[in-house]
């Protein structure tokens, strides 16, 4: 009895020895997975990077994460002077592949959801528009005393377009020119845009992929 007593001693110890390595290792491998997806990436500042399922060191083994979630925040986008700051991005990446010298990482499927305040977008539009929440899921558009509604869109599965800018006052139509759109570049390689709808915290857009490339 007393040899019994022992092995479930020293079994219990191990089992917890084993748990805190494990744990350690998920904390270091985390660290080390959001400095690599904002090199990679060009991440203006280190994401947060949440590696799921238990135990760890087994799926590092395998070299597949079962489900790893990544949220990054002041993104820079745009193409051809047209930038605009997204607020945060955030996605859950599940059958995260390593790569054999654990170099890059690439996710069979992911779902997540983009970000991009009034505020923001206030600063990404001609000087002299106030861009803000209409209610109903519309974007207000603001300036010279002028005020007119307008919806978000998509387009090409990567740009963010504020539409319906027909029959806007001359003054305004100035300042807006042909349109307000932006592509929604510095997203991870894989992701693609599919809704965009305008909230009360700013607009929102959905967005998936297969063969997302968190790090390469």
């Amino acid at each position: 009895m007393r040899a019994i007593r022992i092995l479930l001693v020293l079994a219990v110890v191990l089992g917890v020895l084993f748990v805190a390595a494990d744990r350690i290792a998920l904390w270091f491998a985390e660290s080390q997975a959001a400095d690599k997806a904002q090199q990679s990436q060009g991440f203006t500042s280190k994401p947060d990077v949440s590696i799921k399922g238990f135990p760890f060191l087994t799926q590092v083994a395998a070299k597949k994460l079962d489900d790893v979630h990544i949220t990054a925040k002041g993104i820079e986008a745009g193409t051809g002077g047209q930038t605009l700051r997204i607020d945060r991005f955030s996605a859950d990446l599940r059958g995260v592949r390593l790569s054999g010298n654990f170099s890059s990482a690439v996710a069979d499927t992911a779902d997540g959801t983009v970000l991009i305040t009034y505020a923001d977008l206030t600063k990404a539009v001609p000087s002299g528009i106030t861009v803000g929440y209409a209610g109903n899921g519309k974007v207000k558009l603001s300036a010279l005393g002028f005020t007119t509604t307008v919806e978000a869109t998509l387009a090409n599965g990567k740009t963010v377009r504020l539409g319906g800018l027909s029959g806007l006052p001359a003054e305004l139509q100035a300042l807006v020119g042909s349109g307000l759109s932006w592509d929604l570049s510095g997203l991870p390689t894989g992701i693609q845009l599919k809704s965009a709808t305008a909230t009360a915290d700013g607009i929102q857009v959905v967005a998936s992929g297969t063969h997302v490339v968190l790090a390469n």
